[in-house]
């Protein structure tokens, strides 16, 4: 162990955040303003008028997903996350999958969230008249700007980054509630400008569509939870880490339930849950600011898209800082490049694997812009549902984790009646992957699996070649006190 990451006087991660430090990179990774405003679009698509109903699917499936989340981190605290997480309960090879796998799941999701930076700062550009007319790369150029400034934030320190995206990401969820409960009350009183009333059908499926239908458009559901664990990968720089970031990922699970499914209800509504009002929802360049802009003043429209830009740019940005822990740690285990598990001696932050990460989403926007001339929203959906279909895998590997070690690994942790949540937890995720595989999709959704399956595969392979490494790694994890047992060896006090 002679690599800077292993020697006991090299710089490390700095144990200095708070609570709500950690609720921040959770809910700046959900973006639940952004996602309001583009991702029931693709639920849409899939199950009509029922985008709430897939929805509440969802959360149900992410509560018990939090279960896992919960058990692991007041017992552990590690930058990796499920890496450590799996790594300790599964053995190194399961853990060493996980790590990779949910470090894909968030570069991916970088390129998801840029891309929806790219959008809603076009979309703003045209709608002040700045940049009319606009080709239809815009977007990514837009994007393109908004990703280097997430990879010059992120090689920064994270503290104040956090804060600062606490208080952007929360004032534009406030005006998106107050919004929403005013086209509530027009839809409520009959004074809606588009006629449409209170409809409750929201929550059903229409004639025609099937199961399978409403559990694709659940990983969309899934895709906007994504990232209420983020705060796992704080671990080693919360200064009280099995307290605070258990809070933070229940906390933020919960809110998102009952945010997304008020408001894509009432977004439904507002639209109208008839053929026609489904066809605007999915063609809106901004679901919120569309309405906002119809049922209370245009400038609030705009407000919500600009708003919705900016919470794109926080989940942009934690999803680096989320991917660069991950590579960080499986770098300073040796299983990746040692000089990637290195960080800076100026700031505490791992320089190296942020540059990596920020330039692994600009390749796969490249690839997709250049080689294969997608639209901009059409790679957003493609890189939402492959890092989606990994991120289920990571959760399932997670769960079975959690459930092996605080029932079948001895001494029972917990009372014995929670047997049933993580059993819940896999039936929902494996359900969820099946019905994404089959029947197997058509055109373009055809490579979605499959490039999720490479990304894993990738993984594994990882294991065979840095097999030393990996069995290092799985010993290191076991030992360590700092994982053990929450003392935090690893980081600096």
């Amino acid at each position: 162990m002679t690599t800077e990451a292993r020697n006991p006087e090299s710089p490390r991660l700095r144990r200095e955040l708070h609570l709500w430090e950690a609720v921040g990179i959770s809910l700046a990774l959900m973006a639940p303003s952004m996602a309001a405003n583009i991702n029931p679009q693709g639920t849409a698509g899939s199950v009509g008028r029922a985008v709430p109903l897939a929805f509440a699917l969802a959360t149900v499936g992410v509560l018990l997903i939090a279960w896992t989340f919960v058990r692991l981190t007041q017992r552990f605290n590690h930058a990796g996350s499920v890496y450590g997480f799996v790594g300790a309960s599964l053995g190194p090879r399961a853990g060493v999958i996980s790590g990779w796998a949910l470090m894909g799941t968030y570069t991916f999701y970088g390129v998801v969230t840029s891309t929806a930076a790219g959008i809603f700062g076009a979309e703003f550009l045209d709608s002040l008249g700045i940049w009319t007319d606009q080709p239809g790369w815009a977007p990514f150029a837009v994007g393109a700007v908004a990703l280097a400034g997430v990879w010059a934030l992120a090689a920064s320190n994270i503290r104040e980054g956090t804060r600062v995206l606490l208080v952007i990401e929360g004032t534009t969820v406030a005006l998106i509630l107050i919004v929403s409960v005013v086209i509530l009350i027009r839809l409520a009183t009959g004074t809606a400008p588009n006629g449409n009333t209170l409809d409750f059908s929201v929550f059903t499926v229409s004639g025609g569509t099937g199961t399978s239908a409403l559990f694709l458009g659940v990983v969309f559901g899934f895709l906007s939870f994504a990232g209420f664990e983020a705060a796992a990968t704080l671990g080693e720089e919360a200064q009280e880490p099995r307290r605070d970031i258990p809070r933070a990922i229940l906390g933020v699970a919960i809110f998102g339930g009952l945010y997304f499914v008020f408001v894509t209800a009432v977004e439904v509504m507002g639209f109208g849950t008839d053929a026609a009002g489904v066809k605007d929802f999915i063609a809106s360049g901004s679901l919120l600011g569309d309405l906002g802009s119809q049922f209370v003043a245009g400038w609030v429209g705009e407000l919500i898209t600009i708003g919705a830009a900016v919470s794109a740019f926080g989940c942009a940005l934690a999803c680096v800082v989320g991917a660069t822990r991950l590579l960080y740690a499986l770098s300073r285990d040796e299983v990746g490049p040692p000089p990637l598990g290195a960080v800076s001696a100026r700031n505490g932050v791992p320089v190296r694997s942020t540059a990596v990460v920020a330039i692994g989403a600009y390749v796969i926007i490249a690839i997709g812009w250049f080689v294969f001339g997608v639209a901009p929203f059409d790679l957003f959906v493609a890189s939402g549902t492959i890092g989606t279909l990994i991120l289920l895998l990571v959760y399932a590997l997670a769960t079975t984790g959690a459930a092996k070690l605080l029932f079948f690994s001895g001494e029972r942790m917990v009372a014995a009646w929670e047997v049933i949540v993580p059993f819940l937890a896999l039936v929902v995720i494996g359900y969820t992957l099946f019905r994404n595989v089959y029947p197997y999709p058509t055109e373009a959704a055809k490579w979605y699996p499959i490039i999720a399956a490479l990304w894993v595969v990738v993984g594994i392979l990882v294991t065979f070649v840095r097999h030393a490494a990996t069995r290092r790694a799985g010993e290191r994890l076991m030992a360590e006190e700092g994982l053990a047992t929450g003392t935090g060896s690893r980081t600096e006090g």
